[in-house]
């Protein structure tokens, strides 16, 4: 399942996607979000060559400071009735953060809608240069060209080579990997939270609980709370992740410290309830530090019984070292105390 908010094209776009499927008059589709649902913003027909018509259509449906998506078609193959696409996501820098998070995080949405097997290629742009036929050429170059590997990638590489040669045995490398966990979709309302809390203007703790008829990540609760009031947003029955941002000073420094706790009662969840929790918590930390680009200092497990608090949170952050713990004075073994010299009777 891939990253979503929820969001969903309108009768609208639908029925415009469907009919864009067998109009090869249609250039471009421009889509935005608009309460909360995805909208057909406008469209364009070709005049030209897809070259000749690129950045004319950019410049007139591209808006300096608006997030978007935009369809292109390439020209059409006279010996084919498949057109291949380009999915431009546009999300300027300036743009508000709950902007760029929700765009980003429906974008898997979009394509789905359209129809993924149409899309031959994306492009995302920041600023105008990356929305320009130049900026589609060194895109497209830069997927071909091959990612670029560390010295020790380099060595398994060569030592995997070797084998090859010497042996068919199939490598642990090559063996199919095991789903690392379940991927849900976050609600528009828990993103809304998400972008206040990566501001860090707006809010320090934000709280998440996984819904599991809707099988989505929901908002149970954000604020601004003190480091003294943070157990007691800690449910005593149910399981919940926290966002907590830490505000301190250390050797006069301002530190912004981000923990991401799990939080599971001991004994009275179900096992269901466990096992979701537990297989959501790795993707949706993924999610958070890849899609959202937030910074986790640390992470931890709770259960009902632990108490936190500043002395629990400083622990975590800077952990006592062995050279600062006291040292053990080790007992001298026992004797029989002081040897006394015997006198010869030489």
């Amino acid at each position: 399942m891939s990253h979503q908010t929820g969001i969903k094209a309108n009768d609208a776009l639908k029925k415009f996607f469907s009919k864009a499927a067998s109009d090869k008059s249609i250039r471009a589709i421009k889509v935005s979000i608009v309460d909360e649902e995805l909208v057909l913003s406008g469209h364009e027909k070709y005049h030209k060559s897809w070259k000749d018509d690129f950045e004319k259509i950019i410049k007139q449906f591209i808006l300096p400071e608006i997030p978007c998506y935009l369809l292109y078609r390439f020209d059409v193959k006279s010996d084919t009735k498949n057109y291949d696409w380009l999915l431009i996501s546009w999300c300027p820098d300036v743009a508000p953060i709950r902007q760029k998070m929700l765009y980003a995080s429906t974008k898997a949405t979009l394509k789905q809608e359209f129809g993924s097997a149409k899309i031959k290629e994306e492009l995302h742009g920041t600023i105008m240069l990356d929305v320009t036929l130049d900026g589609l050429e060194q895109s497209q170059l830069s997927q071909k060209a091959p990612a670029p590997l560390t010295i020790r990638e380099e060595e398994l590489a060569e030592l995997r080579k070797a084998e090859v040669g010497h042996s068919t045995s199939v490598s642990i490398d090559s063996r199919s990997q095991a789903v690392s966990g379940v991927k849900f979709p976050m609600s528009v309302a828990a993103v809304t939270a998400l972008s206040k809390f990566v501001d860090s203007c707006e809010t320090n703790y934000v709280q998440f609980y996984i819904d599991i008829t809707k099988e989505s990540i929901e908002l149970a609760t954000s604020g601004n709370i003190s480091v003294s009031n943070l157990n007691e947003q800690v449910p005593i029955n149910d399981a919940r992740y926290h966002l907590y941002m830490y505000q301190h000073k250390k050797n006069g420094t301002q530190i912004n410290s981000v923990f991401f706790i799990y939080s599971m009662p001991r004994y009275t969840c179900p096992i269901k309830v466990r096992m979701l929790y537990a297989s959501c918590k790795s993707p949706f930390i993924e999610e958070l530090e890849n899609l959202y680009q937030l910074k986790i200092h640390k992470k931890l497990e709770i259960d009902n019984e632990d108490v936190i608090n500043e002395k629990y949170i400083l622990d975590e952050l800077y952990p006592e070292k062995e050279s600062d713990k006291p040292k053990f004075s080790k007992p001298k073994a026992p004797g029989r105390g002081v040897r006394r010299i015997i006198k010869s009777n030489e």
